[in-house]
């Protein structure tokens, strides 16, 4: 079959620019071939090249002692861990697929990112997950949810990897483009980093993994164009099918291969396929690459060049070996019973070349096809909403007249529920390694030797133990609302979930998932998010070690939010400072760390809130500040609070604010219905008055009794450390006493209940231990006061407006079961 006539719209129909074709034919001296044309069009998209975004990813901050492999340099970042041990892990997308077929995408989403971690030596240990999608009440909404769900479960189950934590969130924005974000870590020792470089002049090129397809062809470029009707059923084919039994056979043969010393470079078939697999080994190593096509195993018949090189089928890998010990190779991949090819050979020209039977239907500089694409400075332009967003004020919204039910209305809300419809579909046990399972702020992973990677002569292990806390976070509404802002929050948010988990974190990977570049407005929520992001991980001196621009996420309904997601990963030191967000045992103290409520936010924490948007039906209001030196001391100090051994339960303040994070202290340990083993809790948020309400309160205290013939009563200074006034010397309010009854004119209830101030977590503690906890954090810089009492059948809260109460065996009869319900 004759390849068709370049023409102008053939080039645009392959998502390239005239200016880009332009410099494709200057790179090549002359026309491009059908198949250059179609290698150019993967190899400078958005998905592959990150042509709209590189400026910004340069604000990163990516080094730091820990970094072995650094972001960019290979398929993921790799850190030490200590004793000779390192993490490998990275993030990535598969959003347009799974908007297309939701099983597939989502699953081959999963095998792609493990296919990642194997590729740099390290053994897969864990997977976790950060999905988006509308609202739920929306059929076509059910449908994908249920088929991304299932093919993550699917994939993860029969490779043998455990799902160990992810994040779910549900917003009109997302109907018609889910998010499906998926991340990946494996284990391995320093010295069995492996490299994607094609080293060694005269080394010959293998192929390994089942035979190559029409499916997937054209991914990468699928998924860096608008998605449409017109485009989603065009494109049906560029959704992969994915086979997690054969996965599991090539990553064990690989590991072994490594092991052998045989391998000069490796390298998964990703996006892009042999493509990007054999130019980017080649641009890496400064060398050249050659290949027979007709030596490449197929499995449709009479493929041609342009569907063999852009084809992205699954669990195929391109592997350099070193000249020689060819016979080692085909021997491990028999035993595993794999098919596998000698493709071709490293060279030293520098050029890609593509053979079809001899004849050549590629030859193109491998460093500029790889490394070298078009790079884009967008126009930015503030947008238009956020003037009414800023403007928006609480004066025409009342305050809670029932807290009860605006409680109940936010914990049967999908995006606050029990995820356990999802995470019971997930193997999060596989290799009984799960500390911490799917719901607390984080999950936790213990390695020992067995999450290692085979060794070329066996030796005997010496036993080790490490914990990992992992975690997925990523509050878009509050990116919408204040892109600088909102990605500040969205690390700060990790952070927190693994200082409540008892680490430190070691590093992050990132996912930034965003509409189209080109329009102004759209590009500089992006620039100003990434810049609060990269902020954040400076302030907080957290490395970004590697991840994923998913871009063009819009659909003809519009754009998604703007919705960086990030995994983090941090290290526990001992297994005893391992701390979950669920109350322990009757008779503990309840603390809050950090202030209740922002007095100094015109909104009162309430911007962009789980309230605003659940009770009121708003979706705006500029939200809570992110000051980040605060939410450092915080986490520091959490830190050292849990490393004291008397800190039994740790819990981010966040989402439906202080009742909600109370609410699931009481409901959220994992014990699926047996709901006699939940336990209340007695709070009174009396005691619970932000700072400046205090110095308010007293200095009108002191002008009274500084006033002629003044009778005011002296507020109650308080015993016991309490509200922040104390850690001063100062006059303390007490709950009783006439200035605490002032504080509702200033602080409103549903603020103190339900707004989500930034840098706030509630800790319980032996009751014996609460004064000296509560003076330690003030040591630290950390606001700190005492709640309550951990203890009983209800969830009974005491404020200035009132007391109210709820059993909790009813409420977490809704939380446990709304998820499930919304799906039939």
């Amino acid at each position: 079959m004759a390849d068709p006539t370049i023409t102008p719209e053939l080039v645009r129909k392959h998502n390239l620019t005239l200016e880009e074709y332009a410099r494709l034919r200057e790179i090549l001296g002359r026309e491009p071939s059908y198949t250059e044309l179609g290698i150019f069009s993967v190899m400078w998209s958005e998905h592959c090249s990150y042509k709209n975004t590189k400026p910004l990813l340069r604000t990163f901050p990516t080094r730091s002692p820990r970094v072995l492999v650094g972001a960019g340099e290979e398929n993921a970042g790799i850190l030490d861990i200590g004793d000779g041990l390192a993490i490998a892990f990275k993030i990535e997308s598969h959003n347009h697929p799974s908007a297309v077929e939701p099983f597939q995408g989502a699953a081959t989403g999963v095998g792609g990112i493990i296919r990642d971690i194997f590729t740099m030596g390290a053994r897969p240990v864990c997977a976790m997950d950060s999905l988006r999608f509308g609202e739920l009440s929306e059929p076509e909404v059910r449908r994908l949810f249920g088929g991304v769900v299932a093919g993550i479960a699917h994939y993860g189950n029969c490779f043998g990897i455990p799902t160990i934590g992810g994040e779910v969130y549900f917003d009109k924005s997302y109907e018609g483009n889910p998010l499906v974000n998926v991340f990946c870590l494996g284990v391995l020792r320093h010295e069995q980093i492996a490299r994607g470089a094609a080293k060694g002049i005269g080394n010959p090129v293998f192929y390994v993994g089942p035979a190559t397809g029409r499916d997937g062809l054209a991914g990468a470029a699928f998924a860096s164009q608008d998605l449409t009707e017109e485009s989603a059923e065009q494109q049906r084919g560029a959704v992969q099918v994915g086979d997690p039994f054969m996965e599991k056979l090539v990553c064990e043969a690989c590991l072994e291969l490594l092991a052998t010393g045989a391998v000069a470079g490796i390298q998964d078939m990703g996006a892009a396929g042999l493509t990007c697999s054999t130019c980017e080994t080649a641009a890496r190593a400064g060398t050249g690459i050659e290949i027979e096509l007709s030596r490449v195993p197929q499995r449709a018949p009479n493929m041609t060049p342009y569907e063999i090189m852009l084809s992205e089928s699954q669990e195929r890998m391109l592997i350099i070996v070193q000249r020689g010990r060819e016979a080692e190779v085909q021997r491990i991949f028999e035993k595993w019973d794999l098919p596998w090819s000698e493709i071709g050979t490293v060279t030293d020209t520098g050029r890609m070349v593509v053979k079809h039977h001899g004849r050549v239907v590629a030859d193109i500089p491998a460093r500029q096809i790889a490394s070298e694409s078009p790079v884009y400075e967008r126009e930015a332009r503030e947008p238009g909403y956020l003037a009414a967003v800023r403007a928006f004020t609480l004066a025409g919204v009342p305050d809670t007249q029932d807290p009860g039910a605006d409680l109940k209305a936010l914990l049967g809300w999908p995006v606050i529920a029990s995820k356990n419809w999802v995470y019971r579909q997930y193997d999060y046990m596989v290799r009984n390694n799960s500390l911490v399972c799917p719901g607390s702020d984080a999950a936790v992973l213990r390695l020992k030797p067995d999450s290692l990677p085979p060794l070329r002569v066996p030796e005997p292990e010496q036993p080790f133990e490490k914990y990992l806390a992992l975690t997925t976070d990523g509050n878009a509404v509050l990116v919408y609302l204040d892109a600088y802002e909102g990605g500040k929050a969205v690390v700060v948010e990790a952070a927190r979930n693994l200082a409540c988990a008892g680490a430190r974190p070691l590093g992050l990977t990132d996912n930034l998932n965003y509409a189209n570049p080109h329009d102004p407005e759209r590009f500089w929520q992006l620039r100003e998010s990434v810049r609060g992001l990269a902020e954040a991980c400076r302030a907080l001196r957290i490395p970004v070690t590697g991840g994923n621009c998913s871009l063009y996420n819009q659909s003809p309904a519009g754009p998604i939010d703007p919705t960086p997601t990030v995994a983090m990963v941090g290290l526990i030191d001992r297994p005893e400072h391992i701390t979950t967000q669920w109350f322990k045992d009757e008779g503990d103290a309840i603390l809050l760390l950090g202030e209740p409520v922002n007095f100094a936010d015109p909104l009162q924490g309430l911007g962009g809130s789980g309230y605003l948007q659940v009770v009121r039906g708003l979706k705006t209001g500029t939200p809570p500040q992110c000051d980040l030196e605060q939410a450092q001391a915080l986490h520091e100090a959490l830190h050292s609070l849990i490393c004291s051994g008397r800190v039994k339960s740790a819990h981010d303040c966040s989402e439906g604010g202080l009742l909600v994070c109370l609410a699931e202290g009481c409901l959220s340990q994992n014990l699926a219905r047996h709901t006699s083993r939940l336990i209340g809790a007695t709070v009174d948020l009396r005691l619970a008055i932000p700072a400046a309400v205090v110095d308010r309160i007293t200095a009108e205290y002191l002008e009274e009794q500084l006033a002629p013939g003044s009778t005011a009563a002296s507020p109650a200074v308080d015993s016991a450390p309490g509200p922040a006034g104390a850690a001063r010397g100062e006059p303390v309010v007490d709950a009783g006493s006439a200035a605490a009854e002032s504080a509702p004119e200033l602080v409103r209830l549903d603020a103190l209940l339900f707004g989500e101030t930034q840098s706030r977590v509630v800790i319980t503690c032996a009751a014996e231990d609460a004064t000296m906890m509560i003076q330690r954090a003030r040591l630290l810089g950390v606001p700190a006061r005492r709640l309550g009492t951990v203890g009983g059948d209800e969830l009974a809260v005491q404020a200035a407006a009132g007391r109210w109460s709820w059993p909790v065996a009813e409420l977490h009869e809704l939380w446990w079961h709304s998820l499930g319900r919304a799906m039939g």
